[in-house]
C-alpha cells in the first residue's frame, strides 16, 4: 500500500497539483468519480469491467490524495474502521444478513 501511495503522491507532486487539491475539491472529486462509477450500473446489469476498474481507480486515487492532505495513514484508518465495524456487525448476527446493525 505504501508503495502505491508514494507513486500517487509523486504523480501529484510532479504536476504541482497539490495546490488545487483542497479538502473541499477532493471531497467533490471523490463524489463525482463515485457517481461516474455508479453510472456504469445505472440502466443495465452488464458492465465493462475495465471501464469500471478505471472509475474505481479514480475514486481510490482521490481518496489517497485526501488522506495525504489530512495526514492520515490509510492502513490505520481502515483498520480502525474495521474494528468498529466488527463490533457493530458481530458474526453471529451479521453473517448472511444484509440488515443494518441498528436492525439486529
Amino acid at each position: 500500500m505504501d508503495e502505491i501511495r508514494q507513486e500517487i503522491i509523486r504523480f501529484q507532486k510532479e504536476r504541482d497539483w497539490k495546490k488545487f487539491h483542497t479538502l473541499e475539491n477532493l471531497a467533490k472529486s471523490i463524489s463525482i468519480e463515485a457517481a461516474e462509477l455508479l453510472e456504469h450500473f445505472q440502466w443495465q446489469k452488464e458492465y465493462d469491467k475495465s471501464e469500471v476498474a478505471e472509475e474505481l481507480a479514480d475514486v481510490l486515487i482521490y481518496c489517497i490524495y485526501m488522506a495525504d492532505a489530512l495526514e492520515l495513514d490509510v492502513k490505520e484508518i481502515i483498520r480502525n474502521k474495521m474494528k468498529k465495524n466488527a463490533l457493530k456487525y458481530p458474526i453471529k448476527k451479521a453473517k448472511g444478513n444484509a440488515k443494518k446493525y441498528t436492525e439486529f
